[in-house]
């Protein structure tokens, strides 16, 4: 058990839990009210909290190859986020019960108007969309499980065999991890627009999990660290090199986002362009703005100067503001494409991102409960403390 954990943290872990059923309860009324905008409000939720999770899960897998300081403070939320796969595997069964609301290749009228989703029903099909998400889950759970093991291990004994077994896992999963997001993307997230795709939409999903799921970090590390154990470890300089992977991270996320951008609109292909032409709409074009000063220009600039960074309330600040930023960009990425004329937000939404968000966080919280905070018996860590 992690010493020292402070009631409030408890009262957080209670409160979120019952935010999480009151929001899941309006997300059932919201259902019978209005279907289509209840089932896009939840997979915004979903992959939101869904994101934070992977992220946290390529985090946890670099920092096992390297072995850099910076991840030991953060080492368990790494873990406690990953270790709730299996409840977000749960949390995904009521979107089974409104593809017909969300895809096209669902809803037979679209399908019998469209050759594009006729050629592509061999492969989007309600079967095949549950049997990939069964496939995709499982990896994710047995991966997180294994990873959480052998590092359960690393805390019982001196021996080094469980830290070489997470090495050896972290290589292979780093590659599976971008592998599989993408073959969920392609269902949950790109299908819900008959005639788009795009090469690099999984990997830059990817980068935007792991960008958010690190900001998320940091705004909780600061406010856990200082109140347990992780004080004995936690200094600016940790800080300083998470606003440092934080600076990398969204600079590599903005990479990305111009590289589909220029592509898809150089091409000058149709069915390509109206993605993104659904987003500068109307009022989705602010939303569009907002990425771009919020997400990328303003953090970039500011992370640069070496004081941003080793000031933990600035840094906080700006983690937090790339995370509500991020909500904006998961909201961006599926609104649009079933409401295209301007923007809309259902009022369902705020619903769903707290129902799910407080089942996750209290999940979180209790996982987080159950391990010592600081890793023990990890060789690296014993020379990183030592020098």
């Amino acid at each position: 058990m992690s010493t020292g954990t402070p009631r409030s943290v408890n009262r957080a872990r209670q409160f979120s839990l019952v935010i999480g059923i009151v929001g899941l309860i309006v997300c059932a009324i919201g259902f019978t009210i209005d279907r289509r905008a209840s089932c896009v409000s939840y997979l915004f939720g979903f992959l939101v909290w869904l994101g934070i999770s992977l992220g946290c899960s390529g985090f946890l897998m670099i920092h096992h190859l390297t072995g850099g300081n910076w991840g030991y403070p953060v080492r368990r939320f790494f873990e406690a986020a990953i270790k709730t796969m299996a409840i977000l595997a749960a949390l995904f069964v009521p979107i089974l019960f409104g593809l017909r609301q969300l895809y096209p290749w669902a809803n037979e009228a679209d399908l019998s108007m469209d050759r594009i989703l006729q050629h592509k029903q061999a492969y989007m099909n309600a079967p095949g969309f549950i049997t990939r998400m069964a496939i995709v889950f499982a990896v994710w759970i047995v991966g997180a499980r294994l990873l959480t093991k052998w590092s359960a291990e690393q805390d019982a004994t001196h021996s080094v065999e469980p830290t070489k077994k997470l090495r050896k896992l972290s290589g292979p999963g780093l590659v599976i991890y971008p592998l599989t997001v993408t073959f969920a993307y392609v269902d949950w997230v790109m299908s819900m627009e008959a005639d788009w795709y795009s090469t690099i939409f999984p990997l830059l999903a990817c980068v935007g999990q792991m960008l958010s799921a690190l900001a998320f970090i940091i705004v909780l590390l600061a406010w856990y660290g200082p109140r347990t154990s992780l004080h004995e470890i936690l200094s600016k300089e940790s800080f300083h090199h998470l606003g440092n992977i934080l600076l990398t991270f969204t600079m590599v996320w903005a990479y990305l986002a111009y590289a589909q951008l220029i592509v898809i609109w150089s091409g000058d292909l149709p069915h390509e362009i109206g993605w993104y032409l659904h987003r500068i709409a109307g009022g989705w074009r602010w939303i569009a703005v907002a990425l771009l000063l919020f997400h990328f220009f303003g953090p970039f600039f500011l992370l640069l100067f070496r004081g941003t960074k080793r000031n933990p309330r600035i840094l906080i600040t700006i983690a937090a503001v790339i995370f509500l930023t991020h909500l904006l960009d998961v909201w961006w990425m599926v609104a649009p494409s079933l409401y295209q004329k301007g923007f809309y937000v259902s009022w369902v939404a705020p619903a769903a991102l707290a129902g799910i968000g407080g089942i996750w966080f209290s999940s979180f919280l209790k996982q987080l409960e159950t391990r010592p905070l600081i890793p023990l018996n990890d060789p690296r860590f014993a020379i990183a403390v030592s020098t």
